[in-house]
């Protein structure tokens, strides 16, 4: 099977983070980034859930409450 390589960017902070989380758990970054391919290709997909949170006329609700509470001490 013939390689290729892979650049990404990202902040340096978030680098070593998940080196420091991929070696607890036992491997390195790009193999960490090789799993996450393999899961994505296949569940046809994103190996975890991804949505946006929407909160419920209730929930707004109770949230503007809280603010005007704090507001108002």
């Amino acid at each position: 099977m013939a390689s290729c390589v892979v650049q990404v960017r990202l902040d340096e902070k978030v680098k070593q983070k998940a080196d420091k989380l991929f070696d607890d758990l036992g491997f390195d970054t790009p193999t960490a980034i090789r799993i996450f391919l393999a899961q994505a290709i296949k569940n046809r997909g994103l190996p975890f859930d991804v949505r946006q949170i929407t909160n419920n006329a209730e929930t707004l609700e109770a949230i503007e409450e809280i603010e005007e509470h704090i507001k108002s001490g």
